[in-house]
């Protein structure tokens, strides 16, 4: 270890656009970092030509960013940054190599039926590792430009998130160490099911005080269903809630959202996502966390409408309708 005695060896679990980012972000300075991926053509072209035009076209990445399709390669890794889809998290984390280092979840949403988050599933399946999260306000095109970022890294022990957030910070990159994981777990995967819908509500064109109430209404419903897990406030307010909420709600370079501008353009949802090769979480995220949210009674209606539309059961005409119609209401509530 040598950055400062913290980390100085990274891995990287997952090779699309978010985890080729954060390669990039780790190994600008000429650091070795070793990233994993599925997809030999992407393994190829990073090796080959710096690259990885599958995921993340345009951006120029170092050479000392070396790619991997085996696992095992990462055994010598002081912490691993896992970025792979939550349904198929479970597998991966599964295939690790022993060890002890700690893992950084940069991956957001819910897994469906056990209603786990990342930190749930690595819990349980690497009890050995340490765990921490990486969330917030980021672009990966951004992230590996070089571009000014600001993040969460939470960890439930204080010592652990300090050591992580001084090991990942850069000039432009500035980790903000927080102990609320379950916080920032949820302001993550809340924020892409709330793209979704003001994606929806710019591709039906109707308006940016239809999007701001949405994003004002969003931002109360993941604020209940975080409150009833027992998440902090502060930690729904800022970077990995309210400030991730802000950013992915109002760009089409959130998968997210251009998704919801198509459903709001009236296109058919089975098309839309077959038509992707990147995820667009709020798409898996949504009907798990509206399935959680009715288990614990909380009322996410906006989160609901996104769950049926996903899964074909209304339109969203439709949706926007029932919306309008709901009963009035004192704001706070």
């Amino acid at each position: 270890m040598t950055r400062e005695g913290m980390t100085s060896r990274f891995g990287i679990v997952g090779g699309g656009a978010w985890g080729t980012a954060l390669a990039q972000l780790l190994a600008a300075d000429g650091a070795p970092v070793r990233l994993w991926a599925r997809e030999a053509e992407v393994v190829t072209a990073i090796n080959t030509e710096h690259r990885n035009p599958v995921f993340l076209p345009g951006a120029a990445l170092s050479p000392s960013l070396a790619a991997t399709d085996d696992l095992a390669d990462l055994a010598a890794c002081d912490a691993l940054l896992i970025v792979v889809p939550v349904p198929y998290m479970r597998a991966v984390l599964a295939g690790l190599p022993p060890g002890e280092a700690p893992l950084i979840l940069c991956s957001k949403g819910m897994e469906a039926e056990s209603f786990a988050f990342p930190v749930d599933i690595a819990r349980e399946v690497a009890p050995a590792r340490p765990v921490a999260v990486l969330s917030g306000p980021t672009f990966a095109h951004e992230v590996a430009a070089g571009l000014p970022t600001a993040i969460t890294l939470a960890a439930t022990d204080p010592a652990l998130g300090d050591a992580l957030a001084r090991a990942l910070a850069r000039p432009h990159f500035r980790p903000y160490a927080s102990t609320d994981v379950i916080g920032a777990e949820i302001g993550g995967a809340v924020k892409n099911i709330l793209a979704v819908a003001c994606g929806i509500v710019d591709g039906a064109g109707l308006g940016l005080n239809a999007r701001a109430a949405l994003i004002s209404r969003g931002f109360a419903e993941m604020t209940r269903f975080g409150l009833s897990r027992g998440a902090q406030a502060e930690t729904l307010a800022g970077l990995a809630g309210l400030g991730d909420l802000v950013l992915t709600c109002t760009s089409s370079n959130s998968r997210n959202f251009s998704l919801g501008q198509g459903l709001g353009r009236g296109e058919d949802v089975r098309a839309l996502m077959a038509d992707r090769r990147t995820v667009a979480e709020g798409a898996f995220s949504a009907p798990v966390v509206a399935a959680a949210a009715r288990a614990d009674g909380i009322d996410m209606p906006i989160t609901g409408a996104v769950a049926r539309l996903v899964a074909g059961e209304i339109r969203a005409s439709e949706a926007i309708q029932a919306l309008l119609s709901r009963p009035l209401r004192r704001e706070g509530r």
